[in-house]
């Protein structure tokens, strides 16, 4: 056992991710009206005249072709609401090429050189901070292979450890791609930076007022935010139980042959469904745990990888409460104040708060350098690829590539540190000597030692590629992009889906094609499957993204409009 999850042995190790982060979805409200009247229209005219409304309709970007569709008669044909289900089930990277399709096919004649048709897909735009959102995606894709892969393997414990820990994988920076607790430290520091940022630019601005309406509807909006998709994961998890997935792999889950490491809590079946349903709100109540600062208060077994949630909460608030009792000071006093407040939580290792706190330090310093304005000192809107903001030209060229060579090194030194093992440091070659330097205070039962280096590492990286455009490059590509839309629904997932079809699938591969006999087998059949459980989650996790994930964003959205006062 590798100490990483809440399981049937432990509860300390269990890493996931938060992704969680206030985004703004006024581009979903695009086009959808006029193509709901277009389409009812058209539904009462000939068949050839319906068809072309359809792919119409499905010309559309797929925000608003899923909205519009949410709001069509029941009078529809059954042959259109099937083409409309498995238009939504299609992947939204998979939509967008179906989409450009239909658009040229259907609309070439009705539209002028001159004109863009706006029915087209659009190009991607991005923010200057973009890139953020590009690496918590392919962390929360580093967290889903942690939990797929440690079911299998010791992956706790790094190169050189014992007898049995020399694999190429196991090296430092190369093993980080299943390594999952640094990237929830990357998640912490990246949503305490993604929290402070507006509240910060309104504070440097002297816009008090503009500044209270923003914290408060952010802290109204969080716990929505942050607690009410996993509500609806969980409850989608007791549907499962009920129509008996659970049960298909519940032997399969603990049964040792296969899961040769961490088992896993594969939650149980009620006698009723009124017991069920009775049992999940229990767990939900427990679960939106708000009053207690141990890490782990607050998990449910129902979906082990959820325990980030109320700490995630919690920090939250810490940042929001910081950021309005330092508002009024000086820059200079504001810097002194949170790193008076972060040696304490330092000292008291509460190391989430410290990197939320990173987080909102980094936002700062990026304001004043003017990271995120033009050259003009005006803010930059939105970014259309490939270009990327550059900086000006007022360096000279041995200076820049001294600049360059600085932060590539600081990388290395921070993706090694993030490597730091999960177990045994203390007797790891390259980290005996650094585990000797962690505090005594950073030791257990107080805080778990792996996440001391892994913190540090996580602030550094976040910081290096702030500063290269490189790296923001690199995150700002389409498909990391992907991966941060459909981060925060991978995180709640992804644990769904290998507790069912993922086993499933594992123990068909096993038993039917490559046993389990010698470990080439076994790790043939891990790979093989792989191949399909991975495409799985994904799948999965896009669908949910569009489902559910967004329209709780604008839910939380369209209820503070309803409740705030009329001014």
């Amino acid at each position: 056992m590798n100490g990483h999850a809440v399981s049937i042995h432990s509860l300390r190790h269990e890493e996931s991710t938060t992704l969680l982060e206030e985004k703004s979805l006024s581009d979903i409200e695009s086009e959808a009206g006029r193509a709901d009247i277009e389409f009812r229209f058209n539904n009462h005219t000939q068949r050839n005249t319906r068809t072309r409304a359809i792919w119409h309709l499905l010309s559309q970007p797929p925000r608003t072709c899923l909205r519009t569709i949410s709001n069509l008669r029941p009078a529809c044909s059954l042959r259109s609401s099937i083409l409309r289900i498995f238009i939504f089930l299609l992947p939204s990277f998979i939509q967008s090429r179906f989409i450009k399709h239909t658009s040229s096919h259907n609309h070439n004649h009705n539209r002028s050189p001159n004109n863009h048709d706006p029915n087209e897909p659009q190009k991607r735009r991005l923010h200057p901070t973009s890139y953020l959102d590009g690496m918590r995606g392919l962390a929360a894709l580093f967290v889903f292979f942690c939990h797929y892969f440690y079911t299998c393997f010791v992956i706790a414990q790094s190169y050189g450890y014992g007898d049995s820990n020399y694999h190429v994988l196991k090296l430092p920076i190369i093993r980080l791609f299943y390594q999952g607790p640094p990237m929830v430290s990357v998640f912490f520091v990246i949503s305490g930076y993604a929290l402070s940022l507006k509240p910060l630019k309104l504070i440097r601005s002297r816009s008090y007022e503009n500044l209270c309406a923003t914290i408060s509807s952010l802290i109204f909006r969080r716990g929505f935010r942050l607690f009410l998709p996993p509500v609806i994961s969980t409850l989608m998890i007791m549907v499962l139980l009920r129509v008996g997935a659970y049960e298909w792999t519940r032997e399969f889950a603990y049964d040792d042959k296969y899961m040769r490491n961490i088992q896993e809590i594969h939650y149980e079946r009620a006698n009723t469904t009124a017991e069920q349903l009775v049992d999940w709100g229990k767990e939900m109540f427990r679960f939106v745990h708000i009053w207690d600062w141990d890490a782990y208060e607050g998990s449910t077994a129902i979906d082990v990888h959820l325990w980030t949630i109320p700490v995630e909460f919690r920090a939250s608030m810490m940042v929001f409460l910081t950021l309005l009792g330092t508002a009024r000071l000086k820059t200079a006093w504001r810097f002194a104040w949170v790193g008076l407040v972060g040696m304490f939580c330092f000292r008291s290792g509460r190391w989430e708060v410290l990197l939320f706190y990173g987080g909102m330090v980094l936002a700062e310093v990026d304001l004043i350098r003017g990271a995120h304005s033009d050259h003009s000192g005006q803010e930059v809107q939105k970014t259309i690829l490939p270009p990327l903001p550059k900086t000006a030209p007022i360096s000279k060229a041995p200076s820049k590539r001294t600049s360059k060579i600085f932060w590539a090194l600081l990388s290395i030194l921070s993706l090694y540190l993030m490597s730091q093992p999960d177990q045994g440091g203390a007797s790891t070659p390259g980290w005996i000597f650094l585990t000797s330097l962690i505090p005594s205070f950073w030791q257990p039962p107080l805080q778990d030692p792996y996440r001391y280096y892994q913190s540090i590492g996580a602030f550094l990286i976040v910081l290096c590629v702030s500063r290269s455009t490189s790296w923001q490059a690199f995150f700002n590509s389409a498909p990391i992009q992907y991966l941060g839309k459909i981060s925060y629904a991978m995180y709640l997932m992804h644990g769904p889906v290998l507790h069912t079809l993922g086993y499933a699938i594992e123990r068909f591969v096993w038993t039917r094609i490559t046993g389990v006999e010698t470990d080439m087998a076994y790790v043939g059949g891990f790979v093989l499957a792989s191949l399909a459980v991975v495409p799985l989650v994904i799948w999965v996790s896009d669908v949910f993204w569009r489902g559910v994930d967004e329209p709780v964003v604008r839910f939380g959205k369209w209820l503070e409009g309803v409740c705030l006062v009329d001014e």
